[in-house]
């Protein structure tokens, strides 16, 4: 099992930015798929961005072009730029990675950062 510790949450401006930052406990290159979800109250969780196992980025609509996803191998790191921020964009951002072992295919969450956007 893999474990995942977010950090770089807080309290920004509308329009302002932040990075969240995932650190992975072993390699990411062997993830089925790594990235972000977030949750805001009373909603579901939902894809924010994420790469998949042939290192395409994937992105929500509503983030393209403010959010970029990145990831370092050396430091099996996995980062999310955030610019022009909304207070839509007000949750609780979580790192996600997929596993694969003998063909069963495992997830894995981090405990979450919040981010608040102020109006």
């Amino acid at each position: 099992q893999v474990q995942l510790v977010e950090s770089g949450g807080g309290l920004v401006q509308a329009g302002g930015s932040l990075r969240l930052s995932c650190a992975a406990s072993r390699s990411i290159f062997s993830f089925n798929a790594v990235g972000w979800y977030r949750q805001a109250p009373g909603k579901q969780r939902e894809l924010v961005a994420t790469f998949t196992h042939r290192d395409v980025a994937n992105y929500a609509d509503s983030v393209k072009g403010r959010f970029t996803i990145s990831r370092d191998i050396a430091t099996n790191t996995v980062s999310l730029q955030m610019n022009n921020l909304d207070p839509e964009d007000t949750a609780v951002y979580f790192c996600y990675a997929q596993t694969q072992l003998y063909g069963r295919f495992y997830d894995a969450w981090g405990q979450g950062t919040q981010v608040t956007v102020s109006s």
